[in-house]
C-alpha cells in the first residue's frame, strides 16, 4: 500500500519544485512568494504559524514546574497503591509518560466515548500515561499475537503466553473460550481491565481523600472515558489532566510490522534501529467492526517518541498548527483524529528530501502540504498506518463522511490565513482563561504545593529548577518512570537512557 501522496516515497531534490503548495521561489522583480491556491503570501503564513506557536507553547516557570512535579508524584504514588490492592500490576513497572492527552492524538485510541475537555476551560496542561497491566519483556521469547479474529493492526491476547500465577491473578479480567479438546483459553479483555482499573483508582482516591495531607493535589475529576481513565488534578493554580491508559507492554517487534523495517526511512543514520524497535504496546482500542471485549490495538508510541527527535522544528510547528485547525473543524461527524495527521507527517518525512524538510522558513509550505495530503487521503479513503502500511486507517469511512470532510479542508486550503487567525484567537482565549483562574486563585489564597506543605514535607525549590532544566534540555525524549510500590515516595526517572 502506498504512502498517502501523489508522488512516490523516494522523493528527490529535483522533484520538490513540482509541489502544488510551493512556488518556484523569489525571482528578481517578481515580488513575494505566493501560495498558488489561496494567493496568501508565504511570509504572512509563516508569521501566523510562529504566532500560533508562541501562544500554544506551555511555559514552565519554577512555580509551574513544581506544581507539575507534585501532580506527577501524586499520580505515581496512587498507582503504587493500586498495585498494593491486589498485586495485579507488575511490582517493578515502567510507565511511558507522553506530553499531551489522548484527545491530542499522542496515542492511537480514537474512542467514541471521550468527553470533550478544553484547555483553559477544564485544564491547563495534559498528559497521557501508559501503564502496563502486563509485561512480556523476555527478548528470547517470540512475540506471538492472535490476529485471527481481528482487523489488521489489532489483536486478541491469550494469557497462554504467561505463567500460571499471572493467569490466576487476571482470570476475572478475561473472556473465556472452551475448546473441543477440553482446554480453556483466557483472552485478556480491554474492557474488563478498564473496569478493574477504574474501580481500583476510584477506591484508592477515595481512601486518600479521607486522610488529606497538606500540599496534596485536589482531585477535581475522575472519569472513565471508554477504556481510559481521565483524572484532573488541581495543584496550586494549575490544573493537570492525566489520561491513564492500561496497556500490555512488549519488548521486541511484532511480525506484522516486520516488512516496514526493510524499507528506507528518514531516521536512518540519525537514530539506531534498536532505539526505534525497542518495544511496542497493545492499547485498549477496538477496530470499527471488532469485539470491544477482546480486541486490542497495536501501538508504537515508544518508537514515535524516538522518531520525533528526527523531525525539524519548522515541520513540527506546521503540524501543531494544522492539528489545531482540524481538531475543531473535523470533529463532527467523527472521522479524522490527530493521529491520522501524525501518520501523514511521518510519511511525508520518508517521501521528501531531508534538506527540504529542514528549511527554517518553510513552515507555511509544510502546513499547506499537510492539508493537501490529508484532503488526498479523504478523497481516496486511504491513510496507511506508518508502521503497518497494509493497514488503511480510513477504510471504514462512508463516502459521504469522507467527502464532507474533504470539502471542509478545501475551505481551509482556500483561505489558510483566516483559519490560522482563528486558531490563534482560540489559543489566546485558553491562555486568558488559565491566567484568570491563576489570578482568582491567588486572590482567594488558593493553596500551592509551596505554601501549603509545611515542616519536613516542604518541597525543595531546587527540585523545581532541576525539573525545569530536564524539560528544557530533553525536548521530545522518552520519559519513563520506575516505581517501587514499597517506597512510592521515590520514583526513578529515566529520560531515554539516563537515570535521575
Amino acid at each position: 500500500m502506498a504512502a498517502p501522496a501523489l508522488s512516490s516515497r523516494s522523493g528527490s531534490a529535483g522533484s520538490v519544485g513540482n509541489s502544488p503548495t510551493m512556488a518556484a521561489g523569489r525571482l528578481p522583480g517578481v515580488g513575494p512568494e505566493l501560495d498558488f491556491r489561496s494567493a496568501a503570501r508565504m511570509e504572512d503564513l509563516n508569521r501566523l504559524i510562529q504566532e500560533f506557536s508562541k501562544h500554544d507553547q506551555r511555559e514552565y516557570d519554577d512555580q509551574r514546574a513544581l506544581e507539575i512535579h507534585t501532580a506527577k508524584d501524586f499520580i505515581f504514588s496512587m498507582l503504587g497503591m493500586v498495585q498494593k490492592l491486589d498485586q495485579k500490576l507488575p511490582v517493578a513497572n515502567e510507565y511511558l509518560l507522553l506530553s499531551g492527552g489522548v484527545r491530542e492524538g499522542v496515542v492511537d485510541m480514537d474512542l467514541d466515548e471521550l468527553s470533550v475537555y478544553a484547555r483553559g476551560t477544564d485544564y491547563d496542561m495534559d498528559f497521557t500515561l501508559l501503564v502496563p497491566a502486563l509485561k512480556l519483556h523476555d527478548r528470547n521469547q517470540p512475540v506471538t499475537l492472535d490476529m485471527r479474529h481481528s482487523a489488521l493492526g489489532h489483536s486478541w491476547l491469550s494469557l497462554r503466553l504467561f505463567d500460571e500465577g499471572t493467569i490466576n491473578k487476571w482470570k476475572d479480567c478475561c473472556t473465556i473460550v472452551d475448546h473441543i479438546n477440553g482446554t480453556t483459553n483466557y483472552f485478556f479483555s480491554p474492557t474488563l481491565v478498564a473496569d478493574w482499573f477504574y474501580q481500583s483508582i476510584s477506591l484508592v482516591l477515595l481512601e486518600v481523600q479521607k486522610k488529606p495531607q497538606r500540599g496534596m493535589p485536589r482531585v477535581e475529576k475522575v472519569e472513565r472515558n471508554g477504556t481510559i481513565i481521565s483524572v484532573i488534578l488541581g495543584v496550586g493554580s494549575s490544573r493537570m489532566l492525566y489520561d491513564i491508559v492500561p496497556v500490555v507492554s512488549f519488548k521486541g517487534w511484532p511480525a506484522v510490522a516486520q516488512s516496514w523495517l526493510m524499507e528506507n526511512h528518514f531516521w536512518d543514520g540519525k537514530i539506531t534501529e534498536e532505539e526505534v524497535i525497542s518495544g511496542f504496546y497493545l492499547v485498549p482500542a477496538c477496530s470499527n467492526k471488532g469485539r470491544k471485549e477482546n480486541e486490542w490495538r497495536l501501538s508504537f508510541a515508544r518508537s514515535e517518541v524516538q522518531l520525533k527527535k528526527c523531525i525539524s522544528s519548522s515541520l513540527m510547528q506546521a503540524y501543531q498548527a494544522c492539528k489545531a485547525i482540524i481538531i475543531k473543524l473535523l470533529s463532527r461527524p467523527k472521522a479524522i483524529s490527530p493521529y491520522h495527521l501524525r501518520s501523514i507527517m511521518l510519511w511525508a518525512c520518508d517521501r521528501l528530501p531531508a534538506n527540504y524538510l529542514s528549511q527554517d522558513d518553510f513552515s507555511a509550505h509544510f502546513l499547506l502540504g499537510l492539508i493537501d495530503d490529508l484532503q488526498h487521503c479523504l478523497v481516496n479513503k486511504m491513510c496507511p498506518n506508518y508502521f503497518i502500511p497494509q493497514c488503511n486507517m480510513l477504510e471504514h469511512l462512508s463516502d459521504e463522511t469522507a467527502m464532507l470532510h474533504a470539502r471542509k479542508l478545501s475551505s481551509v486550503r482556500s483561505d489558510p490565513a483566516e483559519h490560522l487567525r482563528t486558531t490563534i484567537e482560540h489559543a489566546k482565549a485558553a491562555n486568558r482563561l488559565t491566567v484568570d483562574l491563576q489570578w482568582r486563585g491567588s486572590a482567594n489564597n488558593l493553596p500551592s504545593p509551596q505554601s501549603d506543605a509545611g515542616g519536613e514535607n516542604q518541597p525543595d525549590d531546587r527540585l523545581a529548577k532541576k525539573l525545569q532544566q530536564l524539560v528544557t534540555e530533553n525536548p521530545g525524549k522518552s520519559i519513563s518512570v520506575f516505581i517501587n510500590p514499597d517506597d512510592v515516595t521515590r520514583p526513578h526517572f529515566r529520560i531515554d537512557d539516563k537515570f535521575f
